[in-house]
């Protein structure tokens, strides 16, 4: 895996980490609360509950900056 290329702006670098961690939150918060409220689950919030949210929150996190990051550069 390479490291990832920082930009000169530290202010855009400051900009994408707190997107990355609002992105996290929102992603982790929406699967919790799908395993929490979905009916037909038993309304308990487990381990493999909170391991799967936080994969959620991950991939939420990794998308959005990857969709960021390509609206910067101008591609797509």
């Amino acid at each position: 895996m390479t490291p990832e290329t920082t930009s000169q702006d530290p202010a855009q670098e400051a900009k994408h980490r707190r997107i990355g961690i609002i992105a996290f939150a929102v992603g982790a918060a929406a699967s919790l609360a799908f395993f929490a409220f979905f009916p037909g689950l038993p309304h308990v919030i487990d381990w493999g509950a909170i391991l799967i949210s936080i994969a959620v929150g991950a991939l939420t996190r990794w998308a959005w900056l990857t969709r960021t990051r390509r609206k910067r550069t101008g591609v797509g």
